[in-house]
């Protein structure tokens, strides 16, 4: 089911509740029992659309990561095959929470030639900031 079809569920569905609440009332079954009932669907879809939106997220955060550290691997010398998308890939890897991770690689970055020194610092920034959340928080 693609994002229109899911959408038009909704849609349907949230047109439908008085009508469903009317025929219930026809046949004697309680407002509250079709309530419920449209509620517990209506959660379903709200909740399989949540899903669906972080699983895709996910898929579409590690393909970045693999292409970035494919860069990576196929030119490690040039400052420019860490970035993916405009985004440094320490930066990636510090909202996937992988704060080693990110940290050797702005080493890594760090230490290359031509790079600018605002960059690393940024990087720096976006490190100790991750590790102040992790340490608030656990």
């Amino acid at each position: 089911m693609n994002y229109a079809a899911s959408l038009a569920v909704v849609a349907v569905l949230t047109f439908f509740f008085p009508l469903a609440v009317r025929i219930g009332l026809y046949y004697d079954v309680p407002r509250s029992l079709v309530s419920t009932t449209l509620g517990a669907v209506i959660t379903f879809v709200a909740a399989t659309l949540l899903i669906r939106w972080q699983v895709g997220h996910s898929r579409r955060m590690a393909e970045q990561l693999e292409l970035g550290r494919a860069q990576v691997g196929a030119d490690p010398q040039n400052p420019r095959a860490y970035f993916v998308g405009g985004e440094h890939l320490a930066a990636l890897l510090l909202r996937l929470g992988r704060r080693r991770e990110a940290a050797e690689m702005i080493e890594r970055f760090g230490g290359l030639g031509g790079v600018r020194e605002s960059e690393v610092v940024s990087l720096r920034q976006l490190l100790s900031q991750a590790e102040r959340r992790q340490r608030r928080g656990g």
